[in-house]
């Protein structure tokens, strides 16, 4: 049936129509359209998210240290605690641990630096020159270790090529260090070296601090010179001298 437009007029209704936005045709019959299929795309479900993987939990050396430590109930114990301590590196290059040497229960214990290459071949601290030297220094104020001496090391591992310890390892030391020291009971602690002020006083600078009394580990401490330092500067021998007569009268006053 012709509508009586003309082209022109239908073609404005329709473009008005659209305007308004009535872009679907209509047919003759109605449609249902809530019968129609649901044609909207439906969202993807997220694939699963696979659990990330548990990060290792970072050990703390130092308080692996301190738990072994205290449960050493004898110098014994403490040394096969320090042997089976793994988290030191030096423990890799070492040829085996150098735990002490002299007299248990002496009234002097001495604590050195780390073991050196002799120390590492004997398995003992203080056997090298630096050693023998200690010894002459002793036998003046008749000290010996095999006698009235207990000593040992902050480090039982040889760095590699005698390198200074490091901080972290002397750290993660100390807890077997002051163990040592309350299993040993020496009325008097003699520290040689920088490594052993760090390690017991927490400050360097032994050139300062040696022959004066410093408390520490509820002990009477004194600083000293390295005997290995005294074989490189012979001309500080009569400092070392003065040290150890200031120990002698220590002693002597007790």
């Amino acid at each position: 049936m012709e509508s009586g437009l003309d082209y022109h007029s239908a073609r404005a209704l329709l473009e008005w129509q659209i305007e308004l936005g009535a872009t679907d045709a209509i047919g003759d019959a109605p449609v249902d359209r809530y019968a129609l299929p649901d044609t909207t795309p439906k969202a993807k479900k997220p694939a699963a998210v696979q659990a990330a993987p548990e990060k290792p939990q970072k050990v703390d050396p130092v308080q692996v240290a301190k738990a072994a430590a205290q449960g050493a109930a004898s110098l014994d114990q403490l040394r096969a605690a320090m042997d089976a301590f793994e988290l030191c590196e030096l423990k890799r290059g070492a040829r085996q641990l150098v735990f002490a040497d002299g007299t248990q229960g002496a009234r002097v214990m001495i604590v050195g630096e780390a073991p050196g290459r002799e120390e590492d071949r004997e398995g003992k601290p203080f056997v090298g020159r630096a050693g023998q030297l200690l010894d002459r220094m002793l036998a003046a104020i008749d000290l010996d270790r095999t006698k009235n001496v207990y000593i040992t090391n902050v480090l039982p591992w040889r760095p590699p090529q005698n390198r200074d310890p490091k901080p972290e390892e002397i750290g993660m030391m100390k807890p077997f260090l002051e163990r040592h020291v309350a299993l040993a009971k020496p009325e008097v602690l003699v520290i040689m070296g920088n490594v052993s002020c760090q390690a017991v006083l927490g400050k360097r600078g032994i050139t300062r601090l040696r022959g004066k009394w410093e408390q520490a580990l509820d002990l009477p401490v004194i600083p000293m010179f390295h005997p290995a330092y005294l074989l490189r500067q012979p001309q500080m021998k009569r400092q070392a001298w003065a040290d150890l007569l200031e120990l002698n009268a220590r002693l002597e006053g007790k």
